[in-house]
């Protein structure tokens, strides 16, 4: 049975709440990537701008691994999150199964909670963030797939 626009993104509607949690969630995520940078910044004295530095031991470099390590990941949510935000709210409007949707969208913050603690936190050895990252990536993928099938 369809659905039109309004009842879909109505807070009535479990799927579109969920959506909204998640990526709320996922918001937060990519906010503390960027406190996560600057302390990776201050406990190895090492930024990107001279006026940043505070004492004379701190210097400016662009190399540094551990503020790297962060960065990257930062970059890698950025490009990834950001798709989903699009494909999750595309796919609420294809009206897909509650259970389906919100286990989809579950799984795919977790995937990328877990990518950054094996990338940025306590990096663990591959396959483990290939893993978090291809399970999200995959979601994304399929989320966005269903949307081309059901509009086309």
């Amino acid at each position: 049975m369809a659905q039109n626009a309004t009842d879909l993104l109505s807070l009535d509607n479990e799927v579109f709440t969920a959506y909204l949690f998640w990526s709320g969630i996922l918001v937060l995520k990519i906010l503390a990537m960027a406190i996560l940078t600057g302390l990776q910044r201050f406990r190895t004295g090492t930024f990107a701008n001279p006026e940043d530095c505070l004492f004379k031991r701190d210097k400016v470099t662009y190399d540094n691994a551990y503020v790297e390590r962060v960065r990257r990941a930062h970059l890698n949510d950025l490009e990834n999150i950001l798709p989903f935000f699009t494909a999750g709210f595309l796919y609420v409007l294809t009206n897909p199964s509650a259970m389906v949707a919100i286990n989809l969208f579950r799984a795919a913050v977790a995937a990328r909670v877990i990518h950054t603690l094996v990338y940025a936190v306590v990096v663990v050895p591959q396959p483990a963030r290939f893993l978090s990252f291809g399970a999200a990536y995959l979601i994304t993928g399929y989320m966005a797939f269903k949307v081309v099938l059901h509009f086309y």
